[in-house]
């Protein structure tokens, strides 16, 4: 049943939207609160998940269509992402590659991950300045925030996911708010964490 309180609306319909990370991050757990919320102001979300070494720090990849319409297929197809959320910075460009386009905005944490292949010596990494400009290049909005370094000020490296999501809902490219995701974390998470998830929403939502 449709929030008729909501008054905004999507700027595509269907909005395509990947969030994707690595093992560890919460990268599942920040797609079902997104699509929680979604749900929540009267939307349909389609979630489509894809793994890759995921306990080891490999990829993890979570597809999110929504619609105001219809209930769509789970995979977005390739070229058609409208926004990209990822946890992780190498792993946005992974994603751009494949599911990028002149109009897609893209909203990545700074904070590097180092695969196991860059830590034996076996590959490099780019540098943070490589990867800005890359997303300058492949973006028509991009944002770069360190969300690891605001979670562990809050004692809490994982709450990186929460605070991406508050950064999200600032950019004001979805019609969610404050308080779609006030509602949705009391669905899951227990009372005792309310805060402290609140706390690295509200911190996420000042980077932007």
């Amino acid at each position: 049943m449709r929030d008729k309180r909501m008054k905004m609306s999507l700027a595509k319909n269907p909005m395509n939207i990947i969030i994707t990370g690595v093992g560890g991050q919460g990268n599942v757990m920040a797609s079902r609160v997104l699509a929680g919320m979604l749900v929540n102001a009267g939307y349909f979300v389609t979630i489509g998940e894809t793994f890759g070494m995921s306990q080891r720090g490999g990829s993890v990849m979570s597809h999110l269509r929504v619609s105001s319409k219809s209930a769509l297929s789970p995979q977005i197809p390739q070229g058609r992402a409208d926004i990209i959320i990822a946890l992780e910075p190498v792993e946005a460009l992974r994603v751009l590659v494949k599911y990028g386009n002149p109009d897609v905005a893209v909203l990545s944490n700074s904070r590097v991950v180092y695969p196991i292949g860059v830590i034996t010596g076996d590959f490099t990494y780019p540098s943070l300045d490589e990867i800005e400009s890359a997303l300058e290049k492949l973006t028509a909005h991009h944002w770069l925030i360190d969300a690891t370094a605001a979670a562990v000020e809050l004692g809490n490296p994982v709450l990186g996911n929460i605070v991406m999501i508050g950064a999200l809902v600032n950019t004001a490219m979805l019609p969610i708010d404050c308080r779609a995701f006030e509602r949705e974390i009391t669905k899951d998470i227990s009372a005792d964490k309310h805060k402290l998830n609140l706390a690295a929403f509200d911190a996420g939502a000042k980077m932007i």
